[in-house]
């Protein structure tokens, strides 16, 4: 199969932030399928930055920043470099993954720590930097809300961990009627979903809608896929991060197509 005819003919929803579809959407389209833009995430500014200012109090006693995705790099380094005119000599810095270290970089931090493998939580646990973390202060830079799991781990380690949560996300979607109509016309394929959080959004909008049990719901990480495989619904998993996995991924519905 010619790589340019690899998602032939195949209609595929992307649920990621409008910004942050554009790349997977036009390799959907330059592979042969098309891709249907419903983001179930959108990322706002707060609407009140008064209780991040006061973490950014703390920063001159952190040890270690984590950020969670460029999004929180994307809010809170401004205002961080702001306040103290650049970059503090003595803060360490983690990312969730490459892409959230690349965003780091662009505001001058460059030695990042970053996950070699998957691109998670329990991944950068892992390394062997976060094992030793005993009273040690770490702020963890994200959106509000959010798994626990960082938090609590490193707490168990030892360390004096808080929050520096400087953006939101919302639904931008009142429904999930459009997927429905794009299915009934025979034009939906198969979603990609890329979060917890958008497939939450994806499964109370659709209830036990007849449409669900027919499409494919293509995600990055076992942890996406638990909840509509326990619902029956169709899901496969894509092997590693990033877009070329998802296409991969996406190209095993061709078969099913022929």
């Amino acid at each position: 199969m010619r790589a340019d005819h690899l998602l032939s003919n195949l209609q595929i929803a992307v649920t990621r932030p409008v910004d942050q579809a554009a790349s997977l959407s036009l390799a959907i389209a330059q592979h042969g399928g098309t891709a249907i833009s419903f983001p179930l995430i959108a990322i706002s500014a707060l609407d009140d930055y008064h209780a991040f200012e006061q973490q950014l109090n703390r920063i001159n006693t952190t040890d270690w920043a984590i950020f969670i995705s460029s999004n929180a790099v994307d809010y809170a380094m401004p205002l961080l470099i702001k306040r103290f005119g650049k970059i503090p000599d003595h803060l360490k810095f983690a990312a969730i993954g490459h892409q959230t270290a690349k965003t780091l970089a662009l505001y001058g931090a460059h030695d990042v720590l970053v996950p070699h493998t998957r691109f998670d939580s329990e991944t950068l646990l892992a390394l062997p930097e976060m094992q030793d973390v005993s009273a040690k202060t770490i702020a963890i830079f994200r959106g509000v809300g959010g798994r626990e799991l960082m938090a609590e781990t490193l707490k168990a380690r030892g360390a004096n961990v808080y929050f520096a949560e400087s953006y939101r996300r919302i639904n931008p979607q009142q429904s999930a009627e459009l997927l429905e109509a794009q299915w009934r016309q025979n034009k939906l394929d198969a979603v990609i979903v890329t979060s917890s959080e958008a497939m939450r959004h994806l499964l109370q909008m659709s209830k036990n809608a007849e449409w669900l049990r027919h499409v494919t719901l293509c995600v990055n990480h076992e942890r996406i896929a638990e909840e509509p495989q326990q619902l029956g619904l169709k899901v496969l998993v894509a092997k590693a991060p990033g877009d070329e996995a998802m296409l991969q991924c996406l190209s095993q519905l061709v078969k099913h197509h022929d």
